[in-house]
């Protein structure tokens, strides 16, 4: 999958460029999410394979953790 870094800093700074004038708090929310958005992609594996060895991790991970209580 592509990297959606460039693509965010561009946008972001085009959004940047509409919101002249807007309160000071549009455009560092549209900021953040747009960052969050990325940040989601960089953490999260995007191939579906390691997508579904992740969910399954975690699903055994907190069933031992309910086990030990």
């Amino acid at each position: 999958m592509a990297n959606l870094v460039p693509a965010t800093v561009g946008s972001v700074s085009g959004l940047a460029a509409a919101l002249v004038g807007a309160p000071w708090w549009a455009p560092v929310l549209c900021l953040v999410l747009a960052l969050g958005v990325t940040v989601v992609q960089i953490v999260f594996p995007q191939d579906s394979t390691d997508r579904l060895a992740w969910w399954t991790d975690r699903r055994e991970h907190k069933q031992r953790r309910r086990d030990d209580r």
